[in-house]
């Protein structure tokens, strides 16, 4: 692990639950579908999907909820590019109305892979759902349906985003700062 610090708070607790449920309601405005599931991409989607989820009910809103898992960083901090299922999901996907719910669109590999996987298995719909939308990582031509903010160039942690698998756990969002650089 490179030596960084973890530094400003660019995204409080407060502020990240005021967006989460504005976001539930732009879902709700669109998804009234009865054959509803959200996937989660893991492992950094695990926190926003348990938020969004649990706002549901008030807009009558009963989705199946699964996760997959799909990996394009490894320990590091740039995708490599490649994306690769590590967990599928068990969810029958046909004629279903996907939202498809991450962490943050980056390069948009991911987020791509993900759709087009589930248009392949017979989603009548996929909308894309991102906490953060880093625009000037954009590697393929990919728009999320909902975003919740938009986040500059730096690498961030919190609110199941991570650096090597720590800092999910933070109930913000901050910006990381590494040394050697």
């Amino acid at each position: 692990m490179r030596p960084h610090h973890v530094h400003e708070v660019l995204f409080t607790r407060e502020m990240i639950q005021q967006r989460v449920d504005e976001l539930i309601g732009e879902i709700a405005g669109t998804c009234k579908a009865e054959n509803l599931v959200m996937l989660g991409i893991l492992r950094g989607s695990f926190i926003f999907l348990a938020d969004l989820v649990r706002g549901c009910a008030k807009h009558n809103l009963h989705p199946r909820i699964d996760f997959i898992t799909l990996s394009s960083y490894g320990g590091g901090t740039e995708s490599g590019g490649t994306v690769k299922i590590t967990h599928d999901t068990d969810q029958d996907l046909l004629g279903a109305d996907v939202v498809s719910v991450d962490d943050i669109l980056d390069s948009g590999r991911t987020l791509a892979f993900a759709k087009e996987l589930f248009l392949k298995r017979g989603a009548r719909s996929v909308r894309t759902c991102v906490l953060l939308d880093k625009q000037t990582r954009r590697a393929v031509n990919i728009k999320a349906d909902y975003a919740g903010f938009s986040v500059g160039d730096s690498f961030v942690v919190g609110y199941g985003l991570d650096y090597d698998n720590r800092y999910r756990e933070l109930p913000h969002i901050a910006g990381v700062t590494f040394l050697d650089e």
